[in-house]
């Protein structure tokens, strides 16, 4: 297969919006970003072996590699609208193309994420996505806003895809499954938060206007929060007891080793953010509207860095803040 033979394989498949001017087949991409709009773009590279296992399958790489970037986007509050994708494959495969697009454009769909371009190459399997939203002028939410009192909330459950790649390095489980089959379903849960992680588009949309500072839980909590305190000039503590886990997490796991992997696995694509006590009400019910979990767990206050404690008080030191690049 040539490389414009795989380009139009692709470009068979991808939706259209009608805002794209002119999408995959030119030299570039002409859109009409709506009036009144701040265009919002975000960009992650995903490499196998790093970013997911070897072996993963090719509709889940798709699907992750299309969700980190929409986190990205609902992170800032934005709606997102359109992406482009390059591909780097060791050879042409159109059975590996196929089923990488069942997952990227199952999520494209489900978002109205149109295709736009991108390139494709021969390399190493890597895969990079830029996307695009956009979001009114004055409401991003951005890592520098948090206040002193802000409280600090979390979507989801933390964990469970680092828990799932543990699992999946070999790591024994510190808990003895009911049977064969309850142990089986407790890996398949937490395999599908590392390949197929929900960015919380809808609840990214509500916060604007609610909360003062989010991230997307990426690297790791502690690792991300640190951003936002930097940021912000701030300092953030939160409670590690009160960190939200799943129960396919506490049945794999001890308390402490959950601890760590909920305050430094990263890959959840949660969101993460601070907003004044008043909103709490309104927060808690767009997070209904949106039907996530949401939990407060911690305070901004005067000062630097990010501290721990447990929830009697007593400080709590994990044994990294998350995942380095280049470490």
């Amino acid at each position: 297969m040539a490389e414009f033979d795989l380009i139009e394989r692709i470009r068979a498949r991808v939706a259209t919006r009608a805002d794209v001017v002119l999408g995959i087949g030119d030299d570039a991409a002409l859109l009409q970003v709506p009036a009144g709009m701040q265009l919002v773009v975000a960009m992650d590279t995903l490499n196998a072996g790093v970013h997911f296992p070897e072996g993963t399958a090719p509709a889940d790489i798709g699907w992750k590699a299309l969700a980190v970037n929409l986190s990205d986007l609902a992170a800032m509050g934005a709606a997102p609208a359109w992406c482009t994708l390059s591909l780097s494959l060791p050879q042409p495969d159109a059975r590996w193309v196929d089923a990488f697009l069942d997952g990227f454009l199952a999520l494209a769909d489900a978002h109205r994420v149109a295709l736009i371009g991108g390139d494709t190459t021969r390399g190493p399997l890597s895969i990079c996505v830029t996307a695009h939203g956009v979001v009114e002028p004055g409401r991003a939410v951005r890592r520098d806003g948090a206040r002193i009192g802000d409280d600090v909330w979390v979507s989801g459950t933390l964990g469970d895809a680092a828990a799932g790649l543990a699992r999946w390095r070999g790591d024994a489980p510190d808990v003895e499954a009911a049977d064969a089959a309850s142990r089986a379903a407790h890996d398949t849960a937490l395999r599908m938060r590392l390949d197929r992680p929900t960015p919380r588009v809808a609840l990214g949309g509500a916060l604007a206007g609610l909360a003062h500072a989010c991230i997307d839980v990426s690297d790791g909590l502690l690792a991300d929060l640190a951003h936002i305190a930097r940021a912000s000039g701030a300092a953030i503590e939160i409670d590690v007891d009160a960190l939200p886990a799943s129960d396919p997490l506490h049945a794999t796991f001890a308390r402490e080793r959950c601890r760590v992997l909920q305050a430094t696995g990263g890959d959840d694509y949660e969101l993460c953010f601070t907003a004044p006590p008043r909103h709490a009400a309104e927060i808690e019910r767009a997070a209904a509207d949106c039907a996530v979990r949401l939990t407060r767990i911690g305070r901004v206050h005067a000062g630097s860095g990010v501290r721990v404690r447990c929830n009697d008080g007593a400080p709590w030191a994990a044994p990294r803040a998350g995942y380095v690049h280049f470490a």
